[in-house]
């Protein structure tokens, strides 16, 4: 589930949004379309700065091959427990994220954000460092083993607006700057209540049937 969302907000608007100091981003252009094994940028806690680009999916149980997991529900299961604590979690800044609905011949991209004009709001998410093969085949031809910063982030129960098209699961959406601050800093049993879906009310459907929410990129090379 939740594997595409995108990030329209310019490198000055996070900045401010997150009280930026130090932005190891770049030039970030808009991310319309964002899929695993892509970096994206995230926002943790740390004295030398607070973002970075990091890589979009953490290893899985080694019992399964340490296959990349996007998502993260069981937050009570021993592999992600120690990734729970102040020190692991991020923001995962977003627009607009998408979830496939059923449909024939081929499933459709829907895409919901908190309203059509695409304000930003944060997943929930964790990270780690981790060191094994990751990257495209464009970026890592020759699947050349590094260490590499992988992000996740968690998710919840649907509410009624994503459930019709995604009944099992939507993210986890933080919207307002205190509880962005509760998720960076606060104790874990206090971060976790934030594991909860957003009101029906504070979010809707914007689009269906695009890949991309907003200019084409290119095609991704998994």
């Amino acid at each position: 589930m939740c594997n595409l969302y995108s990030l329209r907000t310019g490198p000055a608007d996070l900045r401010r949004a997150f009280g930026i100091a130090d932005d190891r981003t770049g030039n970030l252009p808009p991310l319309p379309a964002i899929f695993p094994d892509q970096m994206a940028p995230v926002v943790r806690n740390g004295a030398d700065g607070r973002d970075a680009m990091l890589r979009w999916g953490m290893p899985g149980p080694k019992a399964f091959g340490e296959h990349p997991i996007t998502n993260v529900r069981n937050v009570a299961s021993p592999h992600w427990r120690p990734w729970l604590g102040p020190a692991h979690r991020c923001l995962v800044p977003a627009t607009a994220f998408s979830e496939y609905a059923d449909t024939k011949p081929r499933k459709t991209p829907v895409w919901f954000a908190l309203t059509e004009d695409r304000p930003l709001f944060a997943f929930a998410g964790i990270w780690r460092p981790w060191t094994g093969v990751r990257g495209t085949k464009r970026e890592n031809p020759d699947r050349t083993e590094a260490e590499h910063m992988l992000f996740a982030f968690l998710t919840t129960e649907a509410n009624g607006i994503v459930g019709p098209v995604h009944p099992k699961a939507m993210p986890v959406l933080l919207t307002k700057p205190e509880e962005w601050a509760t998720w960076l800093e606060a104790p874990t049993a206090e971060a976790l209540r934030l594991q909860r879906p957003l009101p029906d009310s504070a979010m809707r459907e914007v689009a269906r049937g695009p890949r991309s929410d907003g200019a084409e990129p290119e095609a991704e090379d998994a």
